[in-house]
């Protein structure tokens, strides 16, 4: 069940209050002086799985940046083939 946020214009109490998405939104206070308003919360969004980077997200990365790598170049041994007569 979501959790709302409500804050009261006469007293400016906030106070969360767990409510089914299809009720309706309070109204008075629990003071019983004043009305309320839903407050409107900030909401983090973490994506992941395939397709989504974690230097993507905000907040800076904690893995070093593709630009600052440079791929190590290994040399492969040279053999020769041995000679087929």
């Amino acid at each position: 069940m979501p959790i709302y946020v409500y804050e009261c214009d006469t007293c400016h109490d906030v106070y969360e209050v767990e409510q089914r998405i299809i009720e309706d939104a309070l109204t008075e206070c629990r003071c019983g002086k004043g009305k309320v308003k839903r407050v409107i919360q900030p909401v983090g969004v973490a994506f992941k799985g395939s397709g989504f980077y974690i230097n993507d997200v905000a907040g800076g990365s904690s893995a070093p940046s593709a630009k600052s790598e440079e791929p190590a170049k290994v040399d492969a041994p040279k053999t020769e083939a041995p000679a087929s007569e």
